[in-house]
């Protein structure tokens, strides 16, 4: 069974929904193709906002910074249910494009769950700016790619258009928020889910692709 996932680095609920995700892979016994896809929350955002998150995020929605800390503080205690420890008075806001790129070329080495992972936890948890190159790099080399790889595709466009196909497929597909699944190229499921309803969804949909000799991957 295939299932391709948009997601963005930035989108706590990304990062919650992929946990979930995979505890949900843990419980099958089909094998899945999973297959990450770049999104972004924000197209027009700067290479760093410059202004603290909580900030930021009282103007997105027109609230005190007092309730937006509130906000960050449900989102951490939901975090922390799985595992998860958010940092959002270290987060720097900004552009995840060139992170995105980096995620690309690490999936044309077949390190792109690892590089997902650790963009998520660098940015969620570390404080990281995304925008960074030397963060990049290092974040790169930390996975295994080799920095020479890493400063090369940051010094060009390598991966550019493979960033700019996942988010015209997924404006193609209507896809407005994140994280979004769809379960063998038809079905689409929407947020990070509970482990439980995700669990129920891929068996379902595995029971329509897999047979009595397996899945069709």
């Amino acid at each position: 069974m295939r299932v391709d996932v948009w997601s963005d680095i930035a989108c706590p609920w990304c990062a919650i929904g992929k946990r979930r995700f995979e505890a949900a892979l843990d419980r099958l016994e089909e094998s899945v193709e999973v297959t990450w896809h770049s999104f972004l929350l924000d197209p027009n955002a700067p290479p760093d906002h410059g202004e603290p998150q909580d900030v930021l995020l009282a103007r997105k929605y027109g609230c005190s910074v007092d309730e937006a800390r509130s906000m960050d503080a449900r989102m951490t205690a939901e975090a922390a249910k799985e595992g998860l420890t958010f940092r959002f008075d270290l987060m720097r806001v900004g552009s995840t494009f060139e992170a995105h790129r980096l995620h690309h070329l690490a999936t044309s080495h077949g390190l792109g769950e690892a590089m997902m992972e650790r963009l998520m936890r660098a940015y969620l948890e570390e404080g990281v700016l995304m925008a960074d190159p030397e963060a990049l790099v290092r974040l790169g080399t930390e996975v295994g790619l080799s920095e020479c790889d890493v400063r090369f595709m940051l010094a060009g466009n390598a991966f550019t258009d493979e960033v700019r196909a996942d988010l015209e497929e997924a404006q193609t597909l209507g896809i407005s928020g994140v994280p979004f699944f769809v379960l063998e190229g038809k079905y689409g499921v929407s947020g990070a889910q509970p482990t439980e309803t995700l669990h129920s969804i891929l068996q379902e949909v595995g029971s329509k692709v897999c047979g009595p000799d397996g899945c069709a991957v």
